[in-house]
């Protein structure tokens, strides 16, 4: 017995001009869980998303929600997702009751019903004193959370989370993350687009990376991490000048591919096989007189995975126009 995707998207491709924001890009998304959509500014994360939401017709390829076709069910699908962006989507000249109420009465929920489950949810995301203030008054996470309230009011199966924690403190953020994991053990089935790899790591059962409009590695979190290698070789010469003739003599420690070198801050960084390479790293750099201010192993991260995928950081901006700019 074969149990449908929540989210399936097949060869889906999207231009904007001579730019190509997703380029043959598969996903499957089973239902009830967290996926994560990790990459960069210009990955086309906010392309699929704004695909599966149906406010972009793909130009190749289709995409399903819960069975149903993105360009020939748009209806269906927007009667099963809920959307919450970037920036939050809330109208400022009304109170935050007043928003998520509204919200509630175009999923077409009786004025009683959209009012006592905008309460709940004011309490939930711990707005309730701040209700029946206009969102005007309100602070940028006051109004993320009132957002992803509002998201949630017709309490839709399948959530669309687009990098929902950009530009938010810590506090606001781990409360966003308690929220996630709760719609997950609700049974939701959640997307979350994110820079972020400690969020990834955090929060979803699956993960994809995404680059260049394709998905280039997808997997649990730990087999991710397991295609790095063993262990990591982070090395912070004193420096910054010297890094490059020093990645160039560590070079072939690496298990992989070429170490990752950040210039500004001297960083390093290496897969190795085995831990003896970092003794080996520090005789090479003291016997070519190369200071060295830290030398430590560590386990492979998220961020590994990408910069071995990728060549680059996840949070780095790519010199070519992202794709969430294109479309806005």
């Amino acid at each position: 017995m074969t149990t449908t995707p929540a989210i399936l998207a097949e060869r889906v491709r999207h231009t904007f001009a001579d730019v190509v924001a997703l380029d043959g890009l598969d996903l499957e998304v089973d239902a009830g869980t967290v996926f994560g959509l990790l990459g960069p500014n210009g990955a086309g994360k906010t392309t699929l998303v704004r695909v599966l939401a149906t406010l972009l017709r793909p130009t190749a390829g289709r995409a399903r929600v819960l069975g149903h076709d993105v360009v020939a069910e748009p209806l269906a699908v927007r009667r099963r997702i809920g959307l919450a962006g970037q920036f939050a989507a809330v109208d400022e000249e009304l109170t935050g009751r007043e928003n998520v109420e509204m919200v509630g009465r175009l999923y077409r929920l009786s004025r009683a019903e959209a009012r006592a489950r905008a309460g709940a949810l004011l309490d939930r995301f711990g707005l309730a004193d701040a209700a029946d203030r206009r969102v005007s008054t309100y602070s940028g996470g006051m109004r993320r959370r009132l957002d992803l309230g509002a998201t949630l009011v017709g309490r839709p199966p399948v959530i669309l989370l687009d990098e929902p924690t950009t530009g938010l403190d810590p506090r606001t953020r781990r409360e966003l993350w308690g929220a996630v994991d709760e719609l997950r053990r609700g049974g939701t089935t959640v997307l979350l687009t994110t820079q972020y790899l400690e969020e990834a790591d955090r929060l979803a059962q699956r993960i994809a990376v995404l680059d260049h409009g394709r998905i280039v590695a997808h997997g649990t979190a730990a087999q991710l991490k397991a295609t790095v290698g063993n262990e990591v070789l982070a090395v912070r010469v004193a420096d910054t000048e010297g890094v490059h003739d020093a990645a160039a003599a560590l070079a072939d420690l690496s298990s992989r591919d070429e170490p990752f070198v950040d210039p500004a801050s001297g960083e390093i960084r290496l897969a190795v096989a085995d831990s003896s390479a970092s003794a080996e790293a520090v005789r090479r750099l003291d016997a070519r007189r190369v200071p060295v201010a830290a030398v430590e192993l560590q386990q492979p991260s998220l961020d590994d995975v990408f910069l071995t995928l990728t060549g680059r950081r996840a949070e780095d901006e790519p010199a070519a126009e992202n794709d969430e700019r294109e479309a806005a």
